[in-house]
C-alpha cells in the first residue's frame, strides 16, 4: 500500500534540466526509460561535468521524470527524461534543455511497491498545500529516482519515490 511518508522543502541553486522531451503517452513510459539505460544516456549527460553531479544539490545524481503542461491545446504536456545539472553545463547533441533559476522545491516521499507510486501527483500536491506550501506559477512537477532509496527494495520489497513541485 502506497504511504506518503515525508515531505519538506528543498533550497537549490539555478540548475540545468538536460534530457529528452516526449509528448503524452497513454501507455506510459517504460519504453522510453528502458531506452536511456540501454543506451547509456544517463552517462553521457554525467560526462558533461566533473566530479559527482550530486555536489550540486542533496540528491542532485538523480534521474529524473520531468512532467510540464497541463494538456491544454495551449499548453501541451510534456514528459522530459534527463537529470538536473549545474547551470551552465554544456548539453550534448541529441539532447535538449531547461534552464531553472535558483528554486525551492516541495518533496514527498512516496512508500510503497514501485508500480503504485508512479503518477501521484495529485496525492503530493494537495499534501505540499496542506502543509502551506504554496505551488509556483512554473508548470513542472518531476518524479526524482534517488538511489538507493528508489533501487534497493526493503525487506518488504518497497521503496520511496521522490516527488517534487516548484513552490515559493
Amino acid at each position: 500500500m502506497r504511504e506518503l511518508i515525508k515531505e519538506y522543502r528543498q533550497s537549490v541553486p539555478a540548475l540545468r534540466f538536460i534530457g529528452k522531451k516526449y509528448g503524452d503517452s497513454p501507455n506510459g513510459y517504460g519504453e522510453m526509460w528502458g531506452a536511456w539505460f540501454e543506451n547509456g544516456w544517463f552517462d553521457i549527460i554525467e560526462k558533461q561535468v566533473e566530479g559527482n553531479t550530486g555536489d550540486t544539490y542533496e540528491d542532485g545524481a538523480a534521474q529524473i521524470g520531468l512532467i510540464g503542461g497541463d494538456g491544454t491545446a495551449e499548453n501541451p504536456m510534456e514528459y522530459w527524461i534527463g537529470m538536473f545539472m549545474p547551470e551552465k553545463t554544456p548539453v550534448p547533441e541529441e539532447f535538449e534543455h531547461i534552464d531553472f533559476p535558483k528554486s525551492e522545491l516541495g518533496i514527498c516521499w512516496l512508500y510503497g511497491n514501485k508500480n503504485e507510486l508512479f503518477g501521484n501527483y495529485n496525492q503530493c500536491m494537495e499534501k505540499l498545500i496542506d502543509k502551506g506550501y504554496e505551488i509556483a506559477e512554473l508548470p513542472w512537477c518531476f518524479e526524482r529516482y534517488v538511489c538507493p532509496r528508489f533501487t534497493t527494495p526493503d525487506d518488504k520489497g518497497n521503496v520511496i519515490l521522490d516527488i517534487g513541485f516548484f513552490v515559493k
